[in-house]
């Protein structure tokens, strides 16, 4: 026998349907580009200027931890850190003395896990055929994962010519996710790298704050900052008992992808969309207004 419900109640619950379908359509983040899958199926399920070619920064070490293991290299093999043969495209402080050594898995680990620059920079150095075949190899390997709007210039992302989309990410992250090695590194959350003539060592932390907090279940993890490209996160880590692909781009405050990850995950869980500060979303208006400007530059040339 069929129940049938009042109009004015039927109508609430239609209403009632749509607004929770809209709200889980549209969660609230501060990053002002992002994209968000399921690694076992790698659909976006979150797109928030998921095509817009942008800066990523240090982000650009996970296109590099991807070719140094897939050219099947020693990772027990001790490298030199030589001079840079080129300038830095950016602040390029390190710890690290020249013409020290260093085991390349450690050097991949403090790459991916404190975003080390010398330490990229000198895996693309011993690569073989050298820096530059380095770079044309990450440019290759993008273009076989179908990240058709990414190029590459440098292998540690001081460069702001290093430019990609958060949806050609997502495909970098979920390829990157099948080395249990780049898991491993980019989550270590503390680290001592060991380095020989002359002997000495230098202590290392993770430079996102989730991989500490066993309630994420990060199982892999890219930081990233310029000025140009904003605050960057590239993160796997477990929601609702399945893996979560998180990309999160130009942010205004150094903790904005870390409370976007948690409003990710709140609606998921519940629907809601989460509130963001008005100073983010402010600069969001602004980031918005020179990405637009720089196009039609761009389009006027």
């Amino acid at each position: 026998m069929r129940v049938l419900l009042p109009l004015h109640l039927a109508i609430l619950i239609l209403l009632t349907a749509g607004m929770a379908r809209a709200s889980a359509e549209a969660p609230n983040l501060a990053s002002v580009n992002a994209a968000v899958a399921y690694v076992d199926d790698g659909e976006l399920i979150v797109a928030k200027n998921a095509q817009r070619v942008v800066p990523i920064a240090s982000v650009t070490k996970l296109m590099t931890a991807l070719v140094v293991l897939e050219s099947e290299q020693p990772l027990g093999e001790w490298l030199e850190f030589y001079p840079r043969h080129l300038p830095a495209a950016a602040n390029a402080y390190t710890r690290i003395r020249v013409g020290s050594e260093m085991r390349r898995r450690d050097m991949l680990r403090i790459a991916l896990m404190s975003s080390e620059n010398f330490a990229a920079y000198t895996l693309a150095r011993h690569y073989p055929g050298g820096y530059d075949a380095f770079v044309a190899a990450m440019n290759a390997k993008a273009r076989a994962l179908g990240m058709n709007d990414s190029q590459f210039v440098d292998p540690t992302g001081l460069s702001s010519d290093n430019r990609s989309t958060a949806a050609d990410l997502v495909k970098l992250a979920l390829a990157a996710a099948q080395h249990p090695e780049i898991g491993e590194y980019s989550t270590s959350r503390y680290f001592t790298g060991r380095f020989r003539q002359p002997r000495y060592s230098l202590s290392y932390g993770n430079t996102n704050v989730l991989v500490h907090r066993d309630s994420w279940g990060v199982a892999l993890s890219k930081t990233g900052y310029l000025d140009e490209a904003g605050r960057c996160l590239v993160m796997v880590a477990e929601v609702g008992g399945r893996q979560l692909v998180h990309v999160l781009l130009d942010s205004f405050g150094s903790r904005s992808p870390v409370g976007d990850a948690g409003r990710i995950k709140r609606w998921l869980q519940t629907g809601a969309p989460g509130r963001v500060a008005g100073a983010a979303k402010a600069y969001e208006l602004r980031r918005n207004a020179q990405y637009a400007s720089a196009n039609t530059a761009g389009s006027a040339q």
